[in-house]
């Protein structure tokens, strides 16, 4: 079983999903961690310290073919585990990205994306983009504005499967947001038998509740 965490920069994802293997193991289950990652960061890192803005289509180039790659190892590394698979980030993503940049979305995306294995589900951690713009800050290590956040955040919501996407409060404490994310795991059909014991069969999170 495969489930894809998305959101904007800042939202917790990595840490979503570290939190979310971790709950699986720490019950039993077999579950594996996968990063899909398009180097959005270091081309941040890289063009503030030379004083550049990279050109939307350019960073959009780079960035889909980066992805697209990590994605097809991790769903080649997804068929080999018996388990579940917890995919941070996917082209989703890119997608939004595109749509917050003001570019096509083109067809070879949504194609290889409708053409690979569906996740079990698509959870959306959702944070307020003012929130994140100032945990992105505190943390030092990228930067985006946060007009570039608000952009991203709408972007999201343009994607044409955003409406069956788990939406999860991403402010919560840590513990409860944990909590809510094996909600939505246990909420799912088929999750995981025999792997985790003790499922609770409690009903998905969504919009935050």
């Amino acid at each position: 079983m495969i489930i894809v965490l998305t959101g904007i920069d800042g939202s917790g994802k990595s840490t979503a999903a570290r939190t979310l293997v971790q709950a699986v193991r720490a019950r039993g289950g077999k579950a594996l961690l996968l990063s899909n990652h398009a180097g959005r960061r270091t081309m941040s890192v890289l063009a503030a310290a030379c004083g550049v803005r990279i050109p939307g289509r350019l960073a959009d180039a780079v960035e889909s073919v980066v992805r697209t790659a990590n994605v097809l190892v991790s769903h080649l590394r997804a068929s080999r585990c018996d388990g579940l698979v917890v995919m941070d980030r996917h082209l989703h993503c890119q997608l939004a990205l595109r749509s917050a940049k003001g570019l096509p979305r083109r067809r070879f995306l949504p194609w290889l994306l409708a053409a690979l294995p569906r996740p079990a589900a698509v959870v959306h951690l959702e944070l307020d983009p003012a929130e994140a713009h100032r945990r992105i800050t505190a943390r030092g290590t990228d930067a985006e504005t946060l007009a570039d956040l608000v952009a991203f955040r709408d972007g999201y919501a343009t994607l044409p499967g955003f409406g069956a996407f788990i939406r999860v409060d991403a402010s919560l404490p840590a513990a409860e947001l944990a909590k809510r994310l094996m909600q939505a795991v246990d909420g799912l059909p088929a999750t995981l038998p025999d792997s985790v014991p003790g499922t609770s069969g409690e009903p998905s999170v969504t919009n935050g509740n």
